[in-house]
Parts: structure tokens; sequence; C-alpha cells
């Protein structure tokens, strides 16, 4: 593909993505100060609008659009930039939509719902383009992966709090703060547990001790739903009441249990947790779980993204390959289903376990180590025992800079890196970028629809290996 990974003058790195929000300034009892109506210059990195004051300081805007006319007023002010809200819109963005949910603007997530979902998926490729251009390092064409789907979360954590009037309430924190908002529903959460919210409402309502209730976590798999009960402290009656509802409703049921160091009780035999992954020739690999494991919440895309790996890596019989931060063998156990030799690296020896456990499944040949990824000696070890021809990444959001400095001194002819936050994969892809490495594909992954959180997607190849 041409000019991908083609060097350009840098410019200043930011240090972070602009995706996380800086702390709140320390809160004054003075109300919001209004402005004169700015004009909406661009978005920042977590989808606020960018405008400029008359005395040309940068103002964030919640809820704003390129192009729109606002009056605001300022809530936080601070030495370098304001941020502030929409008191009036004199002028609407044609790419603004009603937001589809009624959550929307007291709800933390799903900050992004008021753009129409093709400018989101733009504003997350302009994202990467940025963050890498501040690199010195400019990009072609960046495919998107996607699924349209609004219902796609498998996997959510529910607050649970009681106010100052005994009501329980459930729901997710509103945006940078610890207050709980009370959802009646939530559009991106699958049907399955969509469904679900309502009689939990109801039955938080009817518990002896909702205040020893942390949270809830939901879970949905191919086959079933899954609800887990952070419990603080045991209440027998609760417990029962809990056990008539997962009767009721068919949910497997399971109680974290303790203040300190919580252990998990099944009310019945344990479920079988497991997802689907489809592989060419019209197979599937089962991969098994536990409550706890790292898993993607909205399969379709995680699909999306093991078949791009494939299609990217070509894995075929007798490569060697590696794949560090393995999980349960997301990317390993397809690859393997190909052919490929792999090794895979995971720093937890639970999840080492667990990824063995699915190779035996699927009977597909993989080995395993438990290692730190985090220690310079370990990796450069790692990477120097084998003549490998391939490796995958899939770090957590701190990224993989120290594997990325080891590669740039041992380079393999194709490195596979996806990211969950586009700042540490530009600081590490530049590493690579100096070292000889050049930038083939780039995919962004649409996730967490309505959000500006995405998965990135980046084949490095070595100019002297490939």
């Amino acid at each position: 593909m041409a000019m991908l990974g083609k060097r350009r003058p840098p410019r200043p790195a930011s240090g972070h993505s602009g995706l996380a929000r800086q702390p709140a300034a320390k809160s004054s009892n003075q109300a919001p100060q209004a402005t004169s109506a700015l004009v909406v210059e661009r978005l920042a990195h977590d989808g606020r609008g960018v405008a400029h004051n008359a005395e040309g300081k940068t103002v964030f805007i919640d809820q704003a659009l390129p192009g729109e006319h606002l009056e605001v007023a300022v809530h936080q002010t601070r030495k370098r930039y304001d941020e502030a809200h929409v008191k009036q819109r004199l002028t609407s963005a044609a790419q603004r939509v009603s937001p589809p949910c009624p959550h929307f603007s007291h709800c933390g997530g799903c900050d992004l719902q008021h753009m129409t979902v093709a400018s989101q998926r733009e504003h997350k490729r302009e994202v990467v383009r940025d963050l890498m251009a501040r690199q010195g390092i400019e990009l072609g064409e960046i495919e998107s992966l996607h699924d349209d789907v609004q219902g796609y979360r498998r996997r959510a954590r529910l607050g649970v709090k009681v106010d100052g009037d005994g009501h329980a309430l459930l729901g997710f924190r509103a945006a940078h703060s610890h207050r709980l908002i009370d959802i009646e529903r939530c559009i991106v959460l699958v049907d399955g547990l969509q469904a679900l919210i309502a009689p939990l409402r109801e039955l938080l309502a009817t518990l002896d001790a909702p205040r020893q209730v942390g949270h809830i976590e939901l879970l949905a798999t191919d086959s079933q739903r899954v609800v887990l009960v952070r419990q603080l402290k045991a209440n027998p009656a609760d417990a029962e009441r809990w056990q008539a509802f997962a009767d009721h409703h068919h949910v497997a049921l399971g109680t974290w249990l303790g203040r300190e160091s919580p252990t998990l009780h099944w009310h019945g035999a344990p479920p079988v947790l497991e997802e689907t992954l489809d592989i060419p020739d019209g197979k599937a690999l089962t991969l098994h779980f536990a409550p706890g494991d790292f898993l993607q919440v909205n399969a379709a895309v995680n699909q999306q993204m093991v078949d791009t790996a494939m299609r990217w890596l070509a894995p075929s019989p007798g490569q060697r390959t590696m794949d560090l931060f393995a999980g349960i063998g997301n990317f390993s156990l397809p690859m393997a289903a190909a052919g490929a030799e792999v090794h895979a690296v995971e720093g937890s020896p639970a999840m080492v376990e667990r990824l063995a456990d699915n190779a035996h499944l699927n009977r597909l040949d993989v080995t395993g180590q438990q290692a730190d990824l985090s220690d310079p000696d370990t990796v450069a070890s790692l990477l120097e025992a084998v003549d490998l021809q391939a490796l995958v990444l899939d770090p957590p959001r701190s990224g993989a800079e120290v594997i990325c400095q080891a590669l740039a001194r041992s380079p393999v002819a194709r490195v596979m890196y996806i990211s969950c936050d586009p700042a540490t994969l530009a600081r590490d892809a530049a590493h690579l970028v100096h070292a000889g490495y050049r930038i083939n594909h780039v995919a962004v992954a649409d996730m967490f629809m309505h959000t500006a959180h995405m998965e990135t997607l980046m084949l490095f190849e070595h100019t002297k290996c490939a």
C-alpha cells in the first residue's frame, strides 16, 4: 500500500490520546461563565468540540460538532484551556442526530450519540491519523471494521447504590464522577441483557440489604445469560430472592462474596462459558473462559478483527509465530488452526492454563508460557529464542513499548499490533518505523459504537526481513 508509514516532519507529541479527559479542576461556587458565540473548529480526540474564544484561549465544548455556532457556558477554567457546555445552539452541523438513548448526557457512557454513526467512525480514523502524524508518520488508507447492530455489548457492569430515601439505584456512573445514574434501559446491550434491567430493578427494591450489593455484572454467551452479583456480606433471605430470580429468568447466577478477596460461589452447577470463532473452510473454534477473563464486548467486531489478522498475516503450515498478551487464544488458536507453529505468552498463569485448555479442546498444538512482558530482559530472551516469521501483539492500554524497542533491535518480518489506545500505539509505532519497519495495513475497528473508544490494527513489515 503506497505511502503507508512514510516519514514527514514530526509534530510535538501530546503524551496521551485525548480519549481520557483530564481530572476535573477543583469546583468553585461561582455560576458557569457565559461567553460570546463561538464557532466549533474541529473535534478533540475524546469527541468534544474545539473552539477558541475572543482572547484565543482553547475551549473544549461538550456535545458540540464542527461548524456549529454556539453560545456556551464555561464550567471549568484552567490555565491553558476552558471546558464548557452549550447554552444555545445557533446552527447545527449536518452530522448531528437526536441521541437514541434517553440517558444520554447524564450517563457517562456512549458520549458520541449526537453524531451519525458514519461520522463517529470517520472521527476515530482521524484520531489515529493525527496521533501518528504527531510521531512523524503519515498513514494512507485506513480500513473500517464495524457492525451496524446497535445492541452489541455482551458484557456490562452495573453499579448499585441506595440513595438517601432508601431507594436502590441501578446503572452506570456519570462522566468523571462517582455519581450513579439510575437507568431504565441501555440501548447498547444485547437484547438478552437489556431484558434483565427492569426485573433487576424490581428485585433490588425487595432485598433486605441492598446496600450489601456492590455491583452486578451481566454476561451473554451464544447459549446463556449470566448474572454475577458482588455481595459484600452474606444475607440468606436475599440469597433466596436471587435464586428465585435466576430460576424465573433462566440465567446462571454467581456471587462474588466478601469485602476482601471475594470468592465466587455459583448457585447451582457452574455454567460452561464459551465463545465461538469462525475460521476458514467453514470450521469454528470454541474458546472457554471464566468470569474475570478478558473478553471483547462486541462479538461481531471481534470476529472481524480475527478475520483481518488472518488475512494480513496469512498463516501457513510451519510458519513460526509468537502471540504476546495472548489471552484465552483469540488470535493464537485461529493461526494454529491454519497450521502455524504458535508460541503464546501471557502474564497471568491462569490465562496460560486457560489457553492451553482451549488448545487441547480444539485439538491444536500451541505452546504457551507465563512471562513478564514489561521486563526488557525477558522480552529480549523471548525474541532471541526462536527465529520468528510473525509476531502478534494485543497489549493492554499501556501498550507494548518494551517489546517494540526489542523488536527494533531484533527485527521480525511481520508484526501485527492490535491496540485499544491509539496514543500508546503511535508511541510504539514510532519505535518500529524508526527501526526500518513500514506500515503496510491499518484498520480501525468500531468495537464500541457511540463512544470515542476504538481498536486499531496495524501490520508492520521490516524492510530487511520481507
